[in-house]
């Protein structure tokens, strides 16, 4: 463990360690180390960081050589979102799976496995889960990364993931408070609204955030939305009356709140990420995530500075990065005592190795007469991915279908394609049509509408939120796109 570098002031001590920075490559850099050296508390990580689990946990013991209480924070939600397993799919379903099962031990058993292997590679901050309600059907960014439009369900699932993912010495932070359910923009292009009045808020958004604090999660993430009924001119992450008022104050949460990634054009393109950053932690914000697309040495000495200059200058009370760089330091201190608890012979173990796959077939719902298919024609009506979820990550079950039917063709078609596309390459083969969220693309559902006009025979496969009325001679919703979604749904296909 290093000994903070001669020489690095209280204040620039503290203005490091409320950054929770990224960096690119699978090794640390010289300059990451050298920072953790002179304060710097956490580290982010991003799929671009992740080759294996034991390249991960040597990753992550080169960083605890420089400082063995080191925040190691990761966007693992599993599912659609994954970071631990980016170029093969995640092996758990996300959120709206487990909502469709409803099953709170399983989801409980989910989090607890998903922790465990993350604490395994050495993670023990998770940026997840989701406890936004999914109220809007139309919503472009959270969609199947939360666990359905019920309130209720989605409370207590999300406490349940809250104890699974800390039983394995992972802290959780729960996101995106208030609740980015109800939005129809995605915040890492613009910033989005919420034109909801208070009750509804109190009785919709905040239900699962106080179910995640009465469990006892450790962190929660701001939102970058506008939410007139609580601050008309500011932005979540940004606003008093949001982070400390309500939050801190009404709901009476102690834990770390860490801001979303600061780099989003939702704050970046309106404050700035250095003028955002000041005012996040001036409002209540105790850790500034950067690193998605900002992820080099300029970035964190920019923002350390900037901080730094605000206090000078009076923007930013001294006591309050004091209190902010306190919060972070108390959370490290926790994950070392929760990673040697979870050592003790005897410990809760986590759930079972399957338990993915488990629960990604529990959530299958298959409507029609379910027949094996010889010969199949796997055609992904593919939609362009949210940045959160990524594009790099494989989603579909053509590979999954063809591990189980030998004699298994398949195509990618892209915004632009139509039904006759498709059936020009099944030829008399039997199509098996796989889409995400066709209710949010007219060109899908018009191809979707044509491929069974044409061929009755058609398998439709909804791997995003259902949400149109089932069609095809047989329709299968997976609620979820995560390689075990994927894998579930070509064992209905193929009789399995």
């Amino acid at each position: 463990m290093t000994v903070l570098a001669h020489g690095t002031d209280t204040l620039t001590r503290d203005a490091l360690a409320v950054l929770q920075p990224g960096f690119e490559g699978t090794t640390a850099p010289a300059w990451l180390l050298r920072r953790i050296g002179e304060g710097l508390t956490s580290v982010g990580l991003f799929g671009r960081n992740i080759a294996s689990p034991g390249q991960l946990a040597a990753l992550t013991a080169q960083l605890r050589a420089e400082r063995d209480d080191v925040l190691v924070a990761i966007d693992e939600e599993g599912g659609d979102v994954t970071r631990l397993e980016v170029r093969g799919g995640s092996s758990f379903p996300g959120n709206l799976a487990l909502g469709a099962v409803d099953d709170t031990a399983l989801t409980r058993g989910v989090a607890r496995e998903l922790g465990r292997r993350l604490a395994e590679c050495g993670v023990n901050l998770n940026w997840a889960p989701s406890a936004d309600v999914n109220s809007n059907p139309d919503n472009p960014v959270i969609g199947v990364r939360s666990f359905g439009a019920d309130t209720a369900l989605a409370a207590r699932h999300t406490a349940a993931y809250v104890e699974g993912l800390q039983a394995a010495g992972v802290a959780a932070c729960t996101k995106h408070f208030p609740g980015h359910g109800d939005t129809n923009v995605d915040s890492h292009h613009a910033l989005p609204r919420i034109d909801v009045d208070l009750d509804t808020l109190q009785v919709r958004e905040l239900i699962p955030f106080k179910a995640a604090i009465e469990a006892g999660t450790r962190a929660v993430m701001s939102a970058h939305i506008l939410v007139p009924a609580l601050d008309p001119t500011r932005p979540a992450t940004l606003s008093p009356q949001i982070l400390t008022g309500l939050l801190r104050k009404e709901l009476g949460y102690e834990g770390l709140i860490v801001t979303d990634g600061m780099e989003m054009n939702a704050i970046a393109g309106t404050y700035g990420i250095e003028r955002g950053s000041a005012l996040a932690l001036a409002a209540g914000a105790d850790a500034i995530c950067v690193g998605g697309g900002l992820a080099d040495e300029a970035t964190v000495l920019r923002l350390r500075d900037a901080l730094v200059a605000a206090v000078r200058e009076g923007t930013l009370p001294e006591e309050r990065l004091a209190d902010a760089a306190a919060r972070v330091r108390e959370l490290a201190a926790w994950t070392r005592q929760a990673r040697a608890a979870a050592a003790v012979p005897g410990a809760p173990e986590g759930g079972a190795p399957g338990i993915g796959l488990t629960a990604a077939r529990r959530a299958v719902a298959v409507t029609g007469a379910a027949a094996p298919v010889s010969a199949p024609y796997v055609a992904t009506l593919a939609p362009v991915a949210n940045i959160a979820v990524g594009d790099e990550t494989p989603w579909g079950l053509a590979a999954e279908l063809a591990a189980l039917v030998p004699d298994t063709a398949s195509g990618v078609y892209p915004e632009g394609a139509s039904a006759g596309d498709v059936l020009a390459a099944a030829g008399g083969r039997t199509v098996v049509a796989v889409v995400r969220d066709a209710h949010r693309h007219p060109w899908m559902t018009e191809a979707l509408d044509a491929l069974v006009a044409a061929r009755p025979d058609t398998v439709v496969v909804e791997m995003g939120v259902p949400r149109a009325e089932p069609r095809g001679a047989l329709y299968i919703a997976t609620h979820g796109a995560s390689r075990v979604c994927g894998r579930a749904a070509a064992e209905v296909i193929a009789g399995a």
